[in-house]
């Protein structure tokens, strides 16, 4: 005996679908909290990354329940972060949104964008810190100095690794 197709009549497709639609959505929200991202960057990137047509703001406000300041920045985070970009659609002067899917480029992007210059300001951290040791108590100062060579050693092999990563996620 055949089995029932579990999708059957328009209804239940929209039902499957809004279904990976709120999975996808979880999945990014999930993935760019870890990156320490907005939750509505994981949603906008998150229902655009299903979406089978390019989608303008407005519906991209209506379908997730967000504020149009949020979807706003969230756009403007994903734009600069090169995971998401406009695409033409003849007809209508809004811009419309797809989500970048190659997770290498998208990985080297963010490690270009986001992370880098915070190893280059932590270096400038660094050195204020060396700065405040106050010379007044030596076995104190010490305690400080070792930590502080971590810390340089740590920044050091970020500084090398990092820009490696990126330029192999690129290939």
């Amino acid at each position: 005996m055949p089995h029932p197709s579990p999708i059957s009549g328009n209804q239940s497709v929209r039902e499957s679908n809004r279904d990976l639609e709120i999975e996808s959505i979880d999945f990014f929200v999930r993935m760019m909290s870890m990156l320490g991202m907005p939750r509505s960057v994981g949603e906008i990137y998150g229902l655009l990354y299903f979406s089978t047509t390019p989608l303008p703001m407005d519906q991209i406000v209506s379908r997730l329940g967000i504020s149009l300041g949020s979807a706003s920045q969230g756009l403007k985070t994903l734009r600069s972060l090169k995971a998401v970009r406009t695409s033409y659609v003849p007809g209508d002067r809004r811009d419309h949104y797809l989500a970048e899917t190659e997770f290498r480029r998208l990985f080297a992007n963010f490690i270009k964008e986001e992370i880098m210059p915070h190893m280059e300001s932590a270096k400038e951290r660094i050195e204020r810190m060396e700065d405040s040791l106050s010379g007044t108590d030596e076995q104190t100062d010490e305690f400080y100095q070792i930590r502080i060579e971590k810390l340089k050693k740590l920044t050091r092999a970020g500084g090398r690794l990092l820009p490696a990563l990126a330029g192999l996620l690129k290939f």
